[in-house]
């Protein structure tokens, strides 16, 4: 009996320990969200009520759990968005677990019977939007990029000398990288930039949001000849870029339109996967998207991942297009 009671007593410590830790820890986001004057008054209230006097609370460990993860999200979003206003990002990023929680429910129509992502060519624009355009079922035009300059011109030399001094990009993704910002992406050394044997492997994302430097970059492509007539591509380009081996974990974007991207240089893999609740009806593919081509894909609904499979650097550039 003395060895159950002593048990007991030490499980019940034990759960007040981590009570007590959880309610620090949520504490410390409230205050944290208060600290950059955007906390309204059931903030201020739940503070008072549930955190600060000592024995006030009446929720159950698992509800606080709840609110626990809740208040964390909204932490992240909040912090997130100030940092977007303060420093003139596009665009506040949202945790990416949350897009896989509240994604509502896919039509399963869009990958059911797709055995493979197809290779075309000579595309009619009225083909293109019947079949693929707008169904969610991915394509690779082979013959995307005749005429355009960027194969010739684009490069990390490029980049560097159009980006040098500006802060042009919305968004920035370093990936597996210790990069913190573009600027550090192009301040690496001529070894590593240029892909030397022995060096530290790369591969980082960005999106460009000054005008400027969009219409320099749209000297050297063109709007996909492929895209239905009444179709637009968005003003903001995405650009990819890195060395053999690395690419994008799997992921499924929080866009509102399919996108198009153009392969400029080297050879890149795109693993497909279905959503989740499609999983019994429809395949995972893959494909290998090479120098000249462009891949359509509505990345909203498919989780994709990349990896680079040529030796030489991978240059990407896409678009939305509506």
């Amino acid at each position: 009996m003395t060895d159950v009671n002593s048990n007991k007593v030490s499980s019940g410590e034990s759960s007040k320990k981590s009570f007590e830790l959880a309610r620090k820890e949520l504490r410390s986001i409230v205050t944290r969200i208060e600290g950059f004057g955007l906390a309204d008054r059931s903030t201020k209230l739940f503070r008072a009520r549930c955190m600060l006097r000592p024995g006030g609370s009446k929720l159950r460990k698992r509800h606080l759990w709840i609110l626990l993860i809740l208040a964390w999200i909204l932490g992240q979003f909040l912090w997130n968005y100030w940092n977007s206003v303060r420093y003139g990002k596009c665009l506040a990023e949202v945790p990416s677990f949350t897009q896989k929680i509240f994604r509502p429910a896919e039509d399963c129509s869009m990958c059911r019977n797709v055995q493979q992502v197809d290779r075309i060519s000579s595309v009619d624009p009225a083909a293109f939007e019947e079949r693929y355009a707008y169904s969610g079922r991915p394509v690779v035009i082979t013959d995307a990029t005749i005429n355009w300059t960027a194969t010739k011109v684009f490069s990390f030399s490029f980049f560097k000398s159009l980006y040098d001094g500006e802060d042009a990009n919305c968004q920035f993704f370093p990936y597996k990288t210790e990069f913190k910002s573009l600027q550090d992406v192009f301040d690496m050394n001529a070894d590593r930039s240029s892909l030397e044997k022995g060096t530290k492997p790369w591969y980082v994302g960005w999106s460009n949001c000054d005008e400027k430097i969009g219409n320099v970059l749209r000297q050297h492509y063109r709007r996909p000849y492929f895209l239905p007539l009444t179709a637009e591509s968005e003003k903001t380009d995405w650009i990819f870029m890195g060395s053999h081996g690395y690419g994008a974990p799997m992921h499924v974007d929080d866009v509102e339109r399919p996108s198009w991207q153009a392969q400029i240089k080297g050879e890149k893999l795109w693993i497909l996967e279905p959503p989740r609740e499609c999983h019994y009806s429809c395949n995972r593919l893959e494909v290998v998207v090479y120098p000249g081509e462009i891949i359509v894909l509505d990345t909203n609904r498919w989780y994709h991942q990349t990896k680079i499979v040529s030796d030489d650097m991978s240059i990407t550039i896409g678009a939305e297009y509506d």
